[in-house]
């Protein structure tokens, strides 16, 4: 982590490929929120939109008059087993929070960025964002794929291209301290 802030607009590119876990990033551009649902959808219908160099959000916003009210990130773990095919087509960036399993790990190596976004701050995300448009609506508002432009959406790389998780190395660091204080 060098302390400073990285810049990224959409459609990334291979910039993500030297971005470390921990570094700071502020997103702008548009991304795509896809849940469950969204993701199944998209494996049985075909990708609405350009994977190449885009970022899907792990988010069900509340968008009322065309105005996203909050969009907090939902549990990414959730999608370990349906954001592959995503990879595979281009996608650059996966945002949500919690972090990924090693499957996803592996599938980001030379590829793309997993991004996290403190869960709890709903409220914050969505006063950097403008609702631009909607896919697979008839899914409803939570599982529905939305167009979402974002001004300087703050993020901490939570896996890097190379691999390295934050997540990974904040539960092995707890389960060491865990084993040291039981022994004592």
């Amino acid at each position: 982590m060098t302390g400073k802030v990285v810049q990224l607009h959409t459609p990334l590119g291979e910039e993500v490929l030297s971005l470390n876990s921990g570094d700071h990033v502020e997103l702008s551009g548009i991304v795509y929120t896809a849940r469950d649902e969204a993701h199944m959808r998209m494996q049985e219908d075909g990708i609405p939109f350009n994977p190449q160099g885009a970022a899907i959000y792990h988010c069900g916003p509340v968008v009322q008059d065309n105005r996203i009210i909050a969009a907090g990130p939902t549990t990414s773990a959730r999608m370990n087993e349906l954001s592959g095919f995503l990879l595979d087509r281009g996608v650059r960036a996966l945002i949500g929070k919690g972090g990924m399993g090693e499957r996803v790990r592996e599938q980001l190596k030379n590829r793309g960025v997993y991004l996290a976004f403190t869960g709890g701050c709903a409220a914050l995300a969505s006063s950097h964002m403008t609702r631009k448009g909607v896919f697979f609506e008839d899914l409803g508002m939570a599982e529905a794929i939305w167009i979402i432009e974002l001004d300087c959406l703050p993020l901490v790389v939570g896996i890097d291209a190379q691999g390295n998780d934050i997540f990974d190395a904040v539960m092995k660091h707890a389960n060491q301290e865990y084993e040291r204080y039981r022994k004592l």
